[in-house]
């Protein structure tokens, strides 16, 4: 089943104009005309198809990754709530965690709450990027929490047989 990750990063709120989602990866140039990329992907547990948090990398295009750290969900309160109401407590092989298995109708990180992500990565981006957050046109989601997942479009087909 897919992770919607566009769908996650436009609900994280990352503000940065130039940037696009490929796969489950972001990408953005944050200060047009810096060489410095700034890449986010879901940090795989050592379960598979599980995810812990999101690794947050700067990259240059020629010479690699420059620096890169790990912000967990179970540090920054994103699936607090949500596992709290389910009873899962810290220790918990789930806790803080969501993996590509979901109901229908539903995202995999449903439950989600990203102001304490957002602003993890607001302060790294603002180590790297300085000022580039801040002149970034905000997102028209923040604060919002998904709950369903996108309807696909009606086929061609069926409406050729109408």
């Amino acid at each position: 089943m897919p992770l919607y990750a566009r769908e996650f990063f436009t609900e994280l709120g990352i503000p940065f104009a130039n940037s696009t989602v490929v796969g489950n990866t972001y990408y953005a140039t944050p200060i047009p005309g810096d060489p410095l990329r700034l890449r986010i992907e879901f940090s795989p547990t050592i379960y598979a198809n599980t995810y812990g948090g999101l690794r947050v990398q700067v990259a240059h295009p020629h010479t690699g990754e420059v620096d890169a750290t790990v912000l967990t969900f179970s540090d920054h309160g994103t699936f607090r709530r949500r596992d709290e109401i389910e009873g899962k407590r810290p220790g918990y092989s789930r806790w803080g965690k969501f993996d590509k298995y979901h109901a229908a109708g539903e995202m995999p990180w449903q439950g989600a709450e990203f102001d304490g992500l957002r602003s993890a990565i607001e302060q790294y981006s603002q180590v790297w990027f300085p000022g580039a957050w801040d002149t970034a046109t905000p997102p028209r989601t923040v604060g919002r929490t998904v709950q369903q997942v996108p309807t696909p479009p009606a086929s061609h087909t069926a409406s050729r047989t109408r």
